[in-house]
């Protein structure tokens, strides 16, 4: 099929600078690269008529997050959090070793503990939100940090 590799995920942010501290203090994700375009030339692509555009690429673990803000037209659409069964990217995952100090992270930057969406069974699960209230699962457990939730490991 010729599929290369996924190279990253898009989260729309409202504010560039409170999101790379976000990112980088809370989950120590480290920017690799920038890309930005005030000309407008990621207009035909992204389907935004005169748009400008600010994308930092940060990176955890292999993984790779583009931070896009938009000087112009601005951002759209609720920081409210979105429904877990609302269709597309529903959220983002880490495995924690202390998941206390990690909520005060989310906390002290910006981000919003989902308190009531805290689940104890196998492991201690629960969801946290960015400061533009993009989901965010927190796991602790032991084990194999990449082992499939519900699975031992």
């Amino acid at each position: 099929m010729g599929i290369r590799r996924l190279t990253h995920l898009g989260v729309c942010v409202s504010d560039l600078e409170r999101s790379l501290a976000f990112y980088g203090e809370v989950f120590g994700c480290r920017e690799i690269g920038r890309f930005g375009d005030r000309e407008g030339y990621s207009a035909k692509l992204l389907e935004i008529d005169g748009v400008q555009l600010e994308a930092v690429y940060l990176e955890r673990d292999g993984w790779r997050i583009e931070l896009l803000s938009y000087p112009s037209p601005g951002t759209i659409g609720s920081s409210q959090r979105r429904p877990m069964n609302q269709l597309g990217l529903t959220h983002l995952s880490f495995v924690v070793d202390d998941l206390e100090a990690v909520l005060a992270a989310v906390r002290e930057h910006g981000g919003t503990v989902v308190e009531a969406s805290r689940m104890e069974a196998r492991a201690t699960a629960i969801f946290v939100t960015d400061p533009d209230g993009t989901r965010i699962e927190l796991i602790e457990r032991a084990g194999d940090p990449m082992a499939v939730p519900g699975t031992s490991g």
